[in-house]
Order: C-alpha cells, then structure tokens, then sequence
C-alpha cells in the first residue's frame, strides 16, 4: 500500500483497550480485541477485515520477522496504545503461515523448525472443537466434492476456531446448513485461489478487490460442487 508521500505503509491491526464492536458483523469484541479500520465502518474484528488467515508473529527476532515478512504477499503489523509512553508500540506482525515456515527454515535448524510447528499446531488444536471440526469438514466435502483433499480440513479448522467470531461459530454452521458452509468455502477460495491478498497487499479496497477476484471464486466454486 503506497502512502500519500510515495513510500510503502504496512497495513495495521490494532490491539484495543477500550470495548469494541465490528462495524459490519457487529459482533460485540469486547476490550483487548484485534481489530483492523476500515473508514466509516469504523473497527472491523480480523475475521471481517479479510485478514483472520494471518499467524501472529511477536517482536524480538528481527531476522525471523524481517524474512517472514518477505515470504508473506500480506502482512499486517501489530500495534498497541503504551499509556505510559504516549504512543502506538509495535507489538509483531501478521503474516502468512507459509511465509512464515519459509522464514523458520532459513533461520533454524532442522529440530528448531519442528519444535515452533509442534507448539503453533498445540495452539491451534487447542482453540477447535475437534468432533465439531470433523462434521464440518465432513459437510464440505459433502457439498464440495472436488474440493481437492484435504482441504475441506482446513477449511473447518479455519471457520470453526473458538472464539473466532468466524462462520463456523455461527448458528447456521453449528446446523451445517449449506449456506454457512457455502462461506467458509468462499473465503478460502478467495484467499487460496485468487490473487485477492495480493490486491489487499497493493493497497486495493476491501470491496473493490473482492469484485475484481468474484468472477474467478464463482469459477473455483462450480468445479468443486459439480465434480463426480
């Protein structure tokens, strides 16, 4: 994204300290949420700011963060209020999950890589219902059987993380109603199959990206209902 003086900004998400809620799924984040802006909407939870796919990585590793960086087509850095200071402090960056493995395994050796894999995969089995994440994925390839395999997991893992405010929390997915399925299948098309990150990363608008990207999930989301 180019900034009004011709140099390239980061795209920012904010650590809140106040409640808030999201101005377009209006779910209420309550205090310490991440949130992103977005002009008259005002707070968007990550979810909603298109940005929820993204592994948080903290400050302190300047090599690992300056790689991961590189590897990811969209980043975002994390930013907090500091009462004490007066000022926004950086916190880490969003990025890639790829881009980031990419940066572990030209920073560590071989049993340092698995180590940090091990740990992020504790994490994220940690925040899933798995009996839930197995129907769901189950549905989708149920609806989707050309989803290529494999990916209907990812797909549940994604939208079905607690606390996400993501589709798969939602009463519909909790039904497995095609519907709910039909949007957490759409947005990983449009992030796995487009260049709709990369759109984000350049600066385009939420709204105008996911026009220009419309036409190819509409195509993605037809070959994968009508395989055999």
């Amino acid at each position: 994204m180019e900034a009004k003086d011709g140099t390239t900004s980061e795209l920012k998400v904010f650590i809140s300290n106040r409640a808030s809620v999201c101005g377009e799924c209006h779910e209420n984040l309550g205090t310490k949420a991440w949130i992103t802006l977005a002009g008259d909407k005002g707070a968007l939870c990550l979810a909603c700011g298109d940005l929820d796919q993204l592994e948080f990585l903290p400050s302190g590793d300047a090599a690992l963060t300056r790689r991961a960086k590189k590897h990811s087509t969209l980043s975002a850095v994390v930013l907090q209020w500091s009462r004490s200071r007066k000022r926004y402090e950086r916190q880490g960056l969003l990025v890639e999950a790829a881009g980031l493995e990419q940066a572990e395994a030209e920073c560590l050796g071989d049993a340092e890589v698995r180590e940090r894999k091990r740990e992020r995969t504790a994490v994220r089995r940690a925040e899933v219902d798995q009996q839930f994440v197995e129907r769901f994925a189950a549905r989708v390839r149920e609806l989707y059987p050309g989803c290529p395999k494999g990916r209907e997991r990812q797909i549940a893992e994604h939208a079905c993380a607690k606390y996400s405010g993501r589709v798969g929390r939602s009463a519909s997915a909790k039904s497995f109603e095609p519907m709910a399925v039909r949007f957490a299948v759409q947005a990983h098309v449009r992030h796995r199959e487009t260049n709709y990150d990369g759109l984000l990363a350049r600066g385009s608008d939420r709204q105008s990206a996911r026009g220009r990207v419309a036409a190819a999930i509409a195509e993605v989301m037809e070959a994968w209902e009508s395989a055999n």
